[in-house]
Parts: structure tokens; C-alpha cells; sequence
């Protein structure tokens, strides 16, 4: 009984979640509670719950200060002077543009917000791919694919949920994967300059006339700017807009929704709360943030919770400042961290109850003796199509945890498959489950076709590039 409310149980969450009938914290919370009850968990259901809760409460402090953290970090402009480097690198070179594409999602994606990301680099280069006639799709999947390998960092998307599943330390699943994260960078750069030689065949290499006009996104606060089909900006009013399409062809609506601007000569860039006397102080403090982690000799949450008091009183003397700084980032703390409270009434009833333990058992049964020793490359195999087909939540607080179990009964440790689950991120982040995405595709205008006729094999080359690496490195047993 245990096995069949177990999957029945994962198969409803997972429909809620995909058909979006109910937000993930709200499935999260009320299908495990339904089941748990009818299992037989009765009042000791709570007690399951706030066992789990224990386990993530680390977990949840971790994503809660590094969000405020590395969005503090990209506020004060600390990444700046290496945008305009790519700027400048870039140039009227199609190759050179795809390749600047490339490297500033990658920046970007620290901050581990999608979104952000895509409105950053959109605003960055969409005027000048629509400029020099180049398609907005090679945008498109270069910024997905580069963003789906850095949500693998520990307080990106993809880790904190493999960290809740399975309760364990997100720095712990990050570290070993640092040399294939690298690998599935390098990967995204080889195929952005292929991309980008193609466009350079095609079109050649253009120069502008500065004189005709802008070549970034100029913005004014809470102003919409609409960029045309060949590259121009006129104001639309005001007011706050996610997105939306222009009137014309490949015209686009860009909303401001972040806290950094253009100048006319679309290379520097304007930020309200940029420190640029304090940009050396500020990467001292990163700097020291990213060793200690790595050296692991402090708790991360406690690394984070220090690094941010010392970057709010430094960069924001005033109290007011720092409240508007917290506030600032306040929507993906609550969604980040929200999932992952909400996800320890999941792996609260699966394993009080014993559902887990018993589908893993069941699956045990089933799979052939020789498999076993393969199960983090079967759930690296998997991560690819499942979490391209289904979201994150559905993926990691739904089937990880059940191969994970299963993988115990072959001596494979649980950090171990949450590390190999990871690498199908590059192409998960262009699945149109995935909010973000669809906001990238919308500010670009590109039709959701064409982006996967480019993307899904290479989003595939990437993850099982990935894949081999880590497993080859010992991040996880690849033989």
C-alpha cells in the first residue's frame, strides 16, 4: 500500500505542479499532508514535519543570505567594470557578440535569479544583435544554456532543491561539481562561438554609425521602452509591465525591472546604488566569502549571514538603505526559501511514513543487479528529459529521492546522486515549465519552435559533457 500511495502521491504533485493548478509551496504542503494522513500517520504527522524542518533549517539560512548577498554584490556594481569589459570585447562582431552573450549571463547568474538574468543581458544585447541583423534566437539559447549550467550553484534552483530532497548541504553537492560546472561553461562558450562565426558568414561583420543612435536600452525609472525592429527606442509611458510584444515584427517591450541602465553610447552602465569607491573592498569580501566556503571549515549559512551584515553596513551606512537593500530582494528570498520549508512536509511524511523506503524497495526489485553501481549516471541520464518535461519541484522533491534510496542499496551516497541529478540544468532552463524562460523569450520575441530547434541538442551536448566530467573526477562513481 505504502509503494502505491508513494507514486500516487508523487504523480498527483507532480500534475498540480505541471498543469499549474496550484503553486509548488501550497502542492508542497497539502498533497503529503493528504497522504500522510490516510497512511496512517495520524497527529505524530506533525512531528515527521518539524524533524524535516530541523534538517533544512541550514539550508534555508544559506539561500536566504547568499540571494541578498550576490544581489547586493551586482547592485553596488561590483561586476560592472567586467560587463563593460564584455561590451568592449564584443564590438560589431557577431562572433564577438555571441560569445560577450555568453560570459555576461554567465556573470549575471550569480545572483541565481533567472529573471533578473534575462533582463540584464537581454537589455544588454538585444539592440545590438537587432542592430547588426543578427537572430534573437542565438540570444536565447546561448543566455539559457549558460544560465542552466550557474543554476547548479548552491543557492541556485536546481541545488537547493536536490539539497532539501535529500537533506544535505548544498556546499557539499557544489564543491566536487565545481571542475564539471567549468566543463559545461567551456562547452556553452565553444557552442556560442560556432553560433556566432554562423552569424558572422551570414551577415558579416557590421559597423555601426554612431550618429544614427542609441546602441544599448536607455531607461528611466519605471518607464517602458520599447526597442524596434532596427534597434531604435521610443518611450511608451510608464508604469510597471513583466512583458509584452511591440506593435511591429521582432519589436519587443523591456520593462524596468532592474536596477541598472545604459548610457547613450550603450556601453557604460548606470546603476542608482552602484560603489564604485568601494569595489576593491567589495571583492576582497566575495573573494573571501567564495575561499571559505570552498575550505569548508564554517558553517555556509553563518558565512553568508556575516557576509551580508558586513556588505549592507559598508555599501548602505543608513538604516533605511539597508532595509531598501533587503527589501530589493525580498521576492526571491520568499520563493526560494518558502519552497524549501515547504518541501520538509514532503520529505517529512515520504520518510516518517516509510513511502521512500518502500518504493526504493520495490524499485530494488525490479532493477537488474548490474545496473546498480550505475544509478548516479541512470539519474544524471534521467535529470536531462525529466526536468526538460517537468519543473524542478517536480523532479528533485519527487523522483531524486526515491532513485536516491534506491541507489543506497548499492552503496552510492545520497550528495552523490543530488551531484549527478545537476547536470540536465542546461537544458532544463529552456523548458516552457520554467518561468524565466518564457520572459527571455518574450522580451526577444522569439518563437518557442525555433529556440528548440537549436537548443535541444545542444542543451543535450552540454549536460552529458557535464555528466562524463563528474564522473570521471569522482564526484560521483561514473563505472
Amino acid at each position: 500500500m505504502l509503494v502505491a500511495l508513494g507514486f500516487l502521491m508523487i504523480a498527483l504533485f507532480m500534475y498540480l505542479v505541471m498543469a499549474k493548478k496550484a503553486t509548488p509551496i501550497a502542492t508542497l504542503i497539502l498533497v503529503p499532508l493528504a497522504f500522510g494522513l490516510f497512511a496512517g500517520a495520524g497527529l505524530g504527522i506533525g512531528d515527521m514535519v518539524m524533524e524535516s524542518v530541523g534538517k533544512l533549517a541550514p539550508t534555508a539560512a544559506l539561500l536566504f543570505f547568499a540571494i541578498i548577498f550576490f544581489g547586493t554584490m551586482i547592485d553596488v556594481g561590483l561586476f560592472d567594470p567586467l560587463i563593460r569589459a564584455i561590451l568592449k570585447f564584443a564590438g560589431n562582431d557577431p562572433m564577438k557578440l555571441v560569445i560577450g552573450t555568453a560570459l555576461l549571463t554567465t556573470i549575471v547568474s550569480l545572483d541565481g535569479d533567472g529573471s533578473t538574468t534575462f533582463i540584464i543581458v537581454t537589455s544588454a544585447f538585444l539592440p545590438l544583435y537587432l542592430r547588426l541583423g543578427m537572430s534573437p534566437v542565438v540570444l536565447t539559447v546561448v543566455a539559457a544554456m549558460s544560465n542552466g549550467v550557474l543554476n547548479t550553484v548552491p543557492w541556485g534552483g536546481s541545488t537547493s532543491r536536490a539539497a532539501a530532497a535529500l537533506n544535505v548541504s548544498p556546499i557539499d553537492i557544489f564543491v566536487p561539481m565545481i571542475p564539471s560546472i567549468i566543463s559545461g561553461l567551456v562547452a556553452v562558450l565553444v557552442l556560442a562561438y560556432f553560433l556566432g562565426r554562423r552569424e558572422r558568414k551570414r551577415i558579416g561583420e557590421v559597423f555601426l554609425d554612431d550618429n544614427r543612435g542609441v546602441l544599448g536600452v536607455r531607461t528611466v525609472e519605471r518607464e517602458t521602452v520599447l526597442v524596434t525592429s532596427d534597434g531604435g527606442t521610443t518611450s511608451r509611458g510608464t508604469g510597471k509591465e513583466s512583458a509584452g510584444h511591440g506593435s511591429e515584427g521582432s519589436s519587443v517591450v523591456i520593462a524596468n525591472d532592474f536596477s541598472a541602465s545604459f548610457s547613450e553610447d550603450g556601453k557604460f552602465i548606470e546603476r542608482p546604488n552602484a560603489k564604485p569607491k568601494l569595489i576593491w573592498i567589495n571583492f576582497a569580501l566575495t573573494i573571501a566569502v567564495m575561499v571559505t566556503l570552498v575550505m569548508d571549515i564554517v558553517a555556509p549559512a553563518l558565512i553568508f549571514m556575516t557576509a551580508v551584515g558586513i556588505a549592507l553596513v559598508i555599501n548602505f551606512p543608513r538604516v533605511a538603505e539597508q532595509s531598501a537593500q533587503i527589501k530589493a530582494h525580498a521576492s526571491s528570498v520568499i520563493s526560494v526559501v518558502g519552497m524549501v520549508f515547504a518541501a520538509s512536509v514532503l520529505t517529512g511524511v515520504m520518510n516518517g511514513t516509510g513511502m521512500v523506503k518502500a518504493m526504493a524497495g520495490w524499485l530494488v526489485q525490479i532493477i537488474p543487479d548490474f545496473m546498480g553501481p550505475f544509478m548516479a549516471v541512470i539519474a544524471g541520464v534521467l535529470s536531462i528529459p525529466l526536468t526538460f518535461i517537468m519543473t524542478n519541484d517536480a523532479f528533485y522533491f519527487g523522483v531524486l529521492p526515491i532513485l536516491s534510496e534506491t541507489a543506497g542499496h548499492f552503496g552510492i551516497e545520497p550528495v552523490e546522486m543530488a551531484r549527478a541529478s545537476l547536470v540536465g540544468q542546461a537544458l532544463h532552463q529552456s523548458s516552457p515549465l520554467v518561468a524565466s524562460f518564457l520572459l527571455l523569450i518574450g522580451l526577444a520575441n522569439v518563437n518557442l519552435g525555433d529556440h528548440f530547434k537549436k537548443v535541444i541538442w545542444r542543451g543535450l551536448i552540454v549536460a552529458l559533457i557535464m555528466l562524463v566530467v563528474g564522473g570521471i573526477l569522482g564526484a560521483y562513481p561514473l563505472f
